[in-house]
């Protein structure tokens, strides 16, 4: 019988030990295994470079208004040509005839007036004839004017200050209404055009000052001033910016050439920077979990300007809190969570 009783002892003494040691291990894996990343100061620095292309500043391609055959041009390739210049001269022979066509049908409209007017002071017209004789003096006038127009027209002229491009006609050429002439630019200033990403794009306005470069002159520094920013962000959900940009005196920069944009800020103040993956269903939430006493804490904040896989935290947070940044999909507010490393 004793044998018996401290048989039973022992089993029922084990049973327990085995029982409490499925109890903590029951406990230890029910918590949640979770990653922490501890919320501190951090002195931002927001400078960043962005690359683009250089645009000129005005550039315009002159057609044929008129018909003709050209007579003489009087610019090449590479010429600087001020706005009002004369570029080309079309011959005008037959414009020429036709302005003295229209003055004579002006003048005899003229006349075929005053007939009219002195005839109706003796009941010999009715008025309406000399509405119509009024009616055409004013449309012969409108004749005139057309014509001395495409005579002016015939002379091509310049329109812009600039240097031109292409010179497609030469002397002799026959054109028709529309013929490409030349492509004139402008690169006194240019602009920079370059894409910024949204939490850049949240620190620029128009009419700041921006320092330049050019790929081809790293030695050189140039001075621009944000002339645009597009209010929409395009297919890549970058936001288009114009800098414009002065030339020297030499004409350095060229349209076409690639130049980067250096935008240096003031010395931000220490700021509370999180991990993005912190956030619970993204940043737009502002909902985190915190680990605190060993459970999950659902917390409300503030964010900021997301910095790269960074992200601001305005309100909400203290130095020092453990903020959870892998495991959230399977918390809850009080959940028991264990910190691994």
């Amino acid at each position: 019988m004793g044998i018996l009783a401290l048989i039973a002892y022992v089993l029922t003494n084990n049973k327990k030990k085995n029982e409490a040691k499925t109890a903590v291990v029951a406990e230890t894996n029910s918590a949640i295994a979770v990653k922490i990343d501890t919320a501190k100061t951090t002195d931002l620095n927001i400078d960043f470079a962005a690359n683009g292309v250089f645009a000129a500043g005005q550039e315009i391609n002159f057609s044929a208004e008129t018909a003709g055959r050209v007579v003489s041009v009087l610019v090449d390739e590479g010429s600087y040509v001020r706005k009002g210049q004369t570029l080309a001269i079309i011959k005008t022979d037959n414009l020429n005839v036709d302005v003295q066509n229209a003055n004579e049908t002006y003048q005899n409209a003229v006349k075929d007036r005053q007939r009219y007017e002195s005839a109706l002071r003796t009941g010999g017209v009715t008025q309406q004839q000399v509405d119509q004789a009024e009616l055409a003096v004013k449309n012969a006038a409108a004749r005139v004017q057309q014509a001395r127009i495409k005579v002016t027209d015939a002379n091509i002229r310049a329109s812009i200050n600039g240097i031109v491009n292409k010179r497609m006609i030469e002397p002799g050429s026959v054109l028709a209404a529309g013929t490409q002439l030349f492509e004139i630019v402008d690169v006194s200033k240019l602009t920079l055009d370059i894409a910024v990403a949204e939490q850049q794009v949240a620190n620029l306005n128009v009419g700041d000052a921006v320092d330049i470069t050019a790929s081809v002159f790293p030695d050189k520094k140039f001075t621009g001033k944000i002339e645009f920013i597009a209010p929409k962000a395009d297919a890549n959900l970058n936001f288009p910016v114009k800098i414009a940009v002065a030339n020297n005196a030499g004409k350095s920069l060229k349209a076409g050439m690639y130049g980067s944009a250096h935008f240096v800020f003031a010395q931000q103040a220490p700021a509370i920077l999180i991990s993005r993956a912190a956030f619970v269903g993204g940043v737009s939430s502002n909902e985190i979990f915190l680990v605190n006493a060993g459970k999950a804490e659902l917390r409300k904040v503030v964010a900021g300007r997301i910095l790269g896989d960074k992200v601001e935290v305005l309100q909400g947070l203290t130095v020092g809190d453990q903020v959870i940044v892998t495991g959230q999909i399977n918390l809850m507010n009080g959940s028991a969570v264990a910190i691994i490393k």
